[in-house]
């Protein structure tokens, strides 16, 4: 009981300072006769469109568990940034909050500078509905050119069934194509997506019987690490190893690296990035 009652106040304090740190005139609020710096108990339970008894509960540690939803609201009403809101979930349920599918299309450059630190291991970051939207030239001369492409076009899943080069250079084309669509279902849903990856998969099993027959089968499976082979048209048969890791601060992106497999897989590698 006293472990739970600590996580009440945790989550209290925590509303409390998020609360004091925002100015009252930048809402519309008057900032004029105000006790203490911020936004009152009930404009944040205002903008937050939750009952000021349940919100001043809450900041009081007497409110119990309070559900997803209510969080998230609370973290809009507050402003807070994608890891004030994780924390926000931490400290109110014990974990982080449901991945959320952004439509942006960029990274930072100090994730772009992540990305071309690991040459000549290819690198890519991806959306939760597996858009690529950062790589770096390994990535360029050994998967795809990205760079070459409308951001639109730039699909995993449409370059698996869609592109006759890229099908071409897996080892084992239906092995690779039954991983990235199970994997991509996992993806697209737990981002809550479904509206967002629609007309894609609308398109795609329309052109492609394959994917169709595939994306009927409701598989699911994670893409966290394995093995890849691909038949580079100069370098011949290459061995990875890949491993896909979520992106600190922003769960809708993953980061995909693939590594050379062999001392010798290195070689040629380098030898083609000159």
């Amino acid at each position: 009981m006293s472990e739970f009652v600590a996580s009440d106040n945790r989550l209290g304090a925590y509303l409390k300072d998020r609360r004091a740190k925002l100015d009252p005139a930048a809402f519309g609020f008057a900032a004029e006769r105000r006790r203490t710096p911020g936004l009152r108990r009930e404009e944040v339970a205002s903008r937050a469109n939750i009952s000021p008894t349940w919100y001043t509960w809450l900041e009081q540690g007497r409110g119990g568990a309070p559900s997803s939803d209510v969080l998230d609201r609370i973290a809009r009403a507050l402003m807070l940034t994608d890891i004030e809101r994780e924390h926000l979930f931490l400290i109110g349920l014990g974990r982080p909050p449901e991945v959320r599918y952004r439509s942006e299309q960029s990274i930072t450059p100090r994730l772009q500078g992540v990305l071309d630190a690991l040459d000549p291991s290819p690198a890519l970051i991806r959306t939760a509905i597996w858009d690529v939207v950062g790589w770096n030239r390994a990535a360029t001369v050994l998967l795809t050119d990205y760079g070459a492409l409308p951001p639109e076009e730039r699909n995993v899943l449409r370059f698996i069934f869609l592109d006759p080069r890229v099908r071409a250079a897996q080892y084992d084309w239906e092995s690779v194509a039954r991983l990235v669509v199970a994997a991509f279902r996992v993806d697209a849903a737990r981002a809550g997506a479904a509206a967002d990856v629609e007309p894609l998969i609308d398109e795609l099993c329309r052109k492609s019987p394959e994917f169709l027959a595939m994306w009927r089968d409701n598989d699911v499976r994670t893409h966290g690490e394995g093995a890849k082979h691909i038949k580079h048209p100069v370098l011949g048969l290459l061995s990875f190893e890949y491993s896909a890791f979520q992106v600190d601060g922003r769960p809708d992106l993953s980061m995909v690296v693939y590594n050379p497999a062999t001392a010798e897989d290195v070689a040629k590698i380098k030898s083609l990035l000159g």
